[in-house]
């Protein structure tokens, strides 16, 4: 029994919570990409959708194909659109977030071979992430490239680096004020009002102040944002369990698992669990790091993870074969989990693999 369990309650907890926390005139983007977040992607959408959110972003184009193929009607941008996926952003009636010269200049050229006119954009600024997105010095070409009917610009927008990070933090300041400017540039330059928005997650948690007209909101309807004390006014949407396998005794000197992982330094009770790095059991929580809750207590992995399973020490637990391991959710903070592995709750959620069946609960 391995299966991922999704709870729709606690999305609609999530969504509801933002959006109390929202100006009135802030639209949420719900950003759904990577299968929203490892989970499950059409019960999360529609659940979304119905809720009344109307404007979903994916990363890639496919990811947007897949949201208009299982009903979604509302507006999707697609934040990294390659040149290969500009046919699909046409033909799926989807909007490209453009972010460097290049790619703007091939889809113009696109359109316009297609006679199509008044395409919907956005224009993604780099402002000190580096990652993608135009140069602020390129704001007066952007503006002229607007002035005809080929695009219609419906927001310009930036992403803070290291937005869970203190308010003073020099690179929240330099990126804001880097925002501010551009906003006061194209709004005095141009003739076009588009929508402006900054903040992830964690953003809307730190700086409320410059919501803009929309925030992008994707692991926080999850559950998570970054900060312990902010999380703990969501509710984990996803919960991974699986079972006992086995039950063995190991005796003293003997080694569990793969490449002598773990040497026993005395008589040890082991369960073994069948999931692995195949399915999301990253290798780093294997050897003390990583934990599973059962029958309500705590139970170390040992050893290095395998590809199909891992192994845990139930000296202490009164436990058999076939009983429920909780390897994160309520009786298990994934926060926790990704701490140990020195990673993120992102990481971890959005690893879980396709043998790993997903289950819905409203």
């Amino acid at each position: 029994m391995n299966q991922l369990n999704i709870y729709l309650s606690n999305l609609e907890h999530n969504y509801k919570f933002l959006q109390r926390n929202l100006n009135s005139e802030t639209n949420l983007i719900a950003v759904v990409k990577a299968s929203a977040y490892g989970s499950a992607l059409p019960a999360i959408a529609k659940r979304l959708e119905k809720l009344g959110v109307n404007i979903f972003a994916v990363a890639y184009s496919n990811e947007g194909k897949t949201l208009r193929k299982i009903g979604v009607k509302s507006r999707i941008m697609v934040f990294y659109p390659q040149a290969y996926g500009l046919d699909d952003i046409i033909d799926n009636k989807l909007e490209a977030c453009l972010y460097s010269v290049n790619l703007l200049k091939e889809f113009r050229e696109k359109l316009i071979l297609k006679k199509l006119k008044n395409f919907p954009i956005h224009i993604k600024y780099n402002t000190g992430l580096n990652r993608l997105g135009f140069n602020p010095s390129y704001c007066d070409w952007i503006v002229n490239q607007l002035k005809d009917d080929t695009f219609a610009l419906k927001s310009i927008y930036s992403h803070l680096a290291v937005s869970q990070a203190k308010k003073e933090m020099k690179l929240n300041k330099h990126q804001i004020e880097s925002f501010l400017q551009l906003r006061e540039k194209h709004l005095k330059i141009s003739k076009i009002t588009p929508k402006f928005h900054l903040l992830n997650s964690s953003g809307l948690f730190n700086f409320p102040e410059y919501q803009f007209d929309a925030v992008r909101c994707g692991i926080a309807l999850h559950g998570f944002a970054n900060r312990p004390e902010w999380d703990k006014k969501l509710k984990p949407v996803a919960e991974l369990i699986s079972s006992i396998s086995q039950i063995h005794i190991v005796k003293k000197g003997e080694y569990v698992g793969y490449d002598f992982g773990w040497k026993v330094s005395k008589e040890t009770k082991i369960a073994t669990i069948p999931l692995g790095h195949a399915d999301g059991i990253c290798r780093r929580l294997g050897n003390h790091k990583g934990t599973v809750s059962i029958n309500g207590k705590i139970a170390p992995i040992v050893g290095n993870v395998c590809m199909d399973m891992f192994m845990v020490d139930v000296t202490k637990i009164s436990c058999d074969e076939g009983d429920v391991v909780y390897v994160f959710g309520k009786e298990n903070s994934i926060s926790d989990l990704a701490l140990t592995a020195d990673t993120i709750s992102y990481e971890l959620l959005t690893a879980i693999g396709p043998r790993v069946k997903r289950v819905i609960y409203e």
